[in-house]
């Protein structure tokens, strides 16, 4: 019997390091993801004026860094781009022949999402912290926005994130804003 305890010791060794080399496995390979993209991140933080940080926590909150993410509305790739919005940064930007699909190209998607953010910065650049109001526009959409900042809540946020009755949009706000903090 003795022989036995030994050998069942040493398998639980072996399986415990397994997984621990399974986790770091997985550690570094979503650390990686979330690299690849960071030159072109920094190009367009610097092109629209958009915090880096905040680019990035977009990109984990809509798709985990996967380029070719859909959405169940229709949005597309690393930044869940809808066509309205897509179609907004190709004629601004004078892009000829734009079709929906060229979002998923990972350039494309990141500088037409982050001129979104910077137009959507600019739209609450009057209220105490524009944030839960660029994420909320972003999440749920200006109507939403519009409902939501009634009397004190157009300027200031505190009201504003108490209107919010979508906890979905609510915890879209948390969740990107706590990864911004992560990233800086």
């Amino acid at each position: 019997m003795r022989r036995r305890r030994p050998k069942r010791c040493w398998l639980r060794w072996l399986l415990l390091l397994a997984v621990l080399d399974a986790v770091a496995f997985y550690w570094w390979w979503s650390n990686q993801a979330e690299r690849r993209y960071n030159g072109i991140i920094r190009d367009a933080a610097t092109a629209f004026g958009v915090e880096y940080a905040l680019i990035k926590a977009v990109i984990w909150q809509e798709s985990r860094f996967d380029e070719k993410a859909v959405g169940k509305a229709g949005e597309i790739g690393l930044m869940q781009l809808m066509e309205l919005a897509a179609f907004e940064w190709a004629d601004d930007h004078g892009v000829r022949g734009f079709e929906h699909i060229h979002v998923y190209d990972p350039r494309t998607n990141i500088l037409a999402g982050t001129y979104y953010l910077k137009t959507r910065l600019s739209r609450y650049r009057r209220t105490d912290d524009p944030l839960p109001y660029v994420l909320a526009d972003y999440n749920a959409g200006r109507a939403r926005v519009v409902r939501w900042s009634s009397e004190a809540a157009q300027t200031n946020s505190t009201a504003f994130l108490q209107n919010i009755d979508f906890p979905l949009t609510r915890r879209y706000i948390d969740q990107v804003t706590q990864r911004r903090n992560h990233y800086r």
